[in-house]
C-alpha cells in the first residue's frame, strides 16, 4: 500500500547482525572482567523494536507540528475608549530676541578697551567699547583753526573792513572835507571881489575848480569805504566760515564714533570684539536685546500648518537644561513654505515668556503647540490606525478574527488619534503584528496590557 515502509528482508537482519558483531569489543582476558564475545548474535526482536520506537517517534513529531501549525497565531488588541484628548503638534524651532539690534563699528581702528561681557544688562547709550585714531585728534585741530580763521574774516567784513585801511580813508575824508570849507570860503570871497572889479574872472575859475576837485575826492573816498563793508563780501565769509564748521564738527563726530554705545537698553550677547583686535567700518561688535520675552520660530510641517492658529498654548523645552519648560503663544502665521533639508515647513513665530533669561538666542529647541482639547473623544493608540489608497481604517475584532473598518480621524497627539466615526465605545482594534492579517484569518486575540 502506498505510504507504508516495506519489511525488512533476511538478508538485511543478517547484514545488520554482522555489522554490530565487528563492532563488537573483545574484552577477554581484559583486568579478570567479564568476557563477552567478539561476533555476538542479535536477535531479530530486539532489532524490530529499536526500527518501532523510531518510526513512533518520527509520526509523533510530525503531528505536533501540524497541530502548532494549525492553531491560531496571536494577535494583540486595544480597546476604544473615551477619555479628554489633548491634542499637541510636537515640532522643533530657534529662539531669537523679542527686540534686538546689532550694534556695528561706525569707523575702522584698534579696539582700546571693552567695557561689558555677555549676559550683561546694559542701559541705552552705555559704552560697549572703545577704539583708538591718533589722526581723529589732528584732524579736529586742525578744523578748529579754520573756524576760528574764518570768524575773524566774518568779523572784519562786517566791522567794513580791514582796520589799518579803513582808518587810512577816514582820515583822507576829514581832511578833504576840510579842504572843501576852506575852498568854498575862498570861492565866494572871489566871487565878491569880481562883483567889485577887484578880482578876475580867471581868479573866480580857479577857485571854483578847487571846490569841484575837492567834492570829487570827497565821494571818491566815500564810495571806496563803502565798497570795503559790501553785502558779498559779508555772505563770502559767512559761508567760508559755515564750511569749516560742517568740517570740525566732522571731525568731531568721527571722534565721537571711537566710542560704540548700547542703542537701546537690554542684554548684551553675541560679543565679537576683544582689546587689541582691529575692526573696519562695518563689523560687529556685539548684539544688544531683550532676553525677558522672546521669540522661537517654530518649524510646522506643510500638512499639519492647517491645525495651527494665532493664540494656541506654545510649551518649549531646551535639552540643556531638561525638566524646564518655559510657556508662549502662537503670534504669527507662516506667509510662505520652504525647504528645511527634507522638510517642507512653514515657520511658526511664537512668542516666549523668558523671566529668568535662561534660554538664549541661536539655540535650538523642542517645541509643542496645543491645537485642540476634546472632550470625551473616542481613541485608539495611533499605531492602530492604518492608510491604504482608500483611505483611513482600522481592523476591528469580531470573533477570533478581523473585519476592515473605515473609519474618519479627528484630533491627535503623539500616541493617541480621535476617530470620529466607524467605531463604537469598545470596539478592539488590531495593532501591528508580525502576523499577516486579513479578513476572515483567524487568530487569537490578546488585550495588550495598559493600552487604550
Amino acid at each position: 500500500m502506498a505510504g507504508k515502509p516495506a519489511p525488512a528482508s533476511p538478508a538485511i537482519f543478517k547484514a545488520q547482525r554482522g555489522a554490530l558483531a565487528r563492532w563488537a569489543p573483545d574484552t577477554r582476558g581484559f583486568g579478570g572482567t567479564t568476557v563477552f564475545p567478539a561476533k555476538m548474535v542479535m536477535g531479530d526482536r530486539f532489532l524490530k523494536k529499536v526500527v518501532f520506537w523510531a518510526v513512533l517517534v518520527a509520526a509523533a513529531a510530525l503531528g505536533w507540528g501540524l497541530l502548532r501549525k494549525q492553531e491560531p497565531r496571536q494577535v494583540h488588541f486595544a480597546h476604544a475608549r473615551r477619555q479628554v484628548l489633548v491634542s499637541t503638534l510636537p515640532t522643533n524651532g530657534k529662539v531669537e530676541p523679542f527686540e534686538w539690534q546689532a550694534v556695528r563699528a561706525e569707523t575702522a581702528g584698534v579696539v582700546s578697551e571693552v567695557a561689558v561681557q555677555d549676559g550683561q544688562n546694559v542701559s541705552r547709550g552705555a559704552e560697549l567699547a572703545r577704539m583708538s585714531d591718533p589722526s581723529l585728534e589732528t584732524d579736529i585741530q586742525t578744523a578748529e583753526a579754520k573756524v576760528a580763521e574764518a570768524r575773524a574774516n566774518l568779523a572784519a567784513a562786517q566791522a567794513g573792513g580791514r582796520p589799518a585801511e579803513l582808518t587810512d580813508i577816514e582820515n583822507s575824508l576829514a581832511r578833504a572835507r576840510l579842504d572843501l570849507e576852506q575852498q568854498q570860503i575862498d570861492y565866494n570871497a572871489f566871487r565878491r571881489l569880481a562883483e567889485k572889479q577887484a578880482a578876475t574872472r580867471s581868479e573866480v575859475q580857479a577857485a571854483q575848480d578847487k571846490v569841484e576837485h575837492t567834492r570829487l575826492t570827497i565821494d571818491g573816498l566815500e564810495k571806496r569805504r563803502a565798497s570795503l563793508v559790501a553785502k558779498p563780501d559779508v555772505a563770502a565769509n559767512e559761508a567760508r566760515l559755515r564750511d569749516a564748521e560742517v568740517v570740525l564738527e566732522g571731525a568731531k563726530a568721527r571722534a565721537a564714533l571711537i566710542v560704540v554705545r548700547a542703542p537701546i537698553a537690554g542684554t548684551v550677547y553675541g560679543l565679537a570684539v576683544r582689546p587689541g583686535a582691529y575692526v573696519n567700518v562695518g563689523d560687529l561688535v556685539a548684539n544688544i536685546g531683550r532676553l525677558d520675552r522672546l521669540r522661537v520660530k517654530v518649524y510646522v510641517d506643510e500638512p499639519e500648518l492647517g491645525r495651527v492658529a494665532v493664540g494656541q498654548p506654545v510649551a518649549i523645552t531646551w535639552q540643556a537644561l531638561p525638566g524646564r519648560r518655559w510657556q508662549g503663544t502662537v503670534e504669527r502665521m507662516p506667509t510662505s513654505v520652504e525647504a528645511l533639508g527634507s522638510r517642507q515647513v512653514g515657520e511658526v513665530v511664537c512668542t516666549i515668556e523668558n523671566p529668568g533669561r535662561e534660554l538664549i538666542p541661536g539655540t535650538n529647541v523642542d517645541a509643542e503647540i496645543r491645537t485642540a482639547v476634546v472632550d470625551q473623544a473616542l481613541v485608539i493608540p495611533r499605531e492602530a490606525l492604518r492608510h491604504d489608497a482608500e483611505g483611513d481604517y482600522v481592523l476591528r475584532l469580531v470573533g477570533d478574527t478581523v473585519e476592515r473598518r473605515a473609519v474618519n480621524t479627528g484630533a491627535s497627539t503623539v500616541s493617541l488619534v480621535q476617530i470620529t466615526s466607524g467605531l463604537a465605545d469598545s470596539d478592539a482594534v488590531a495593532l501591528p503584528s508580525d502576523v499577516p492579517l486579513a479578513p476572515g484569518v483567524r487568530m487569537t486575540p490578546v488585550m495588550a496590557a495598559g493600552a487604550t
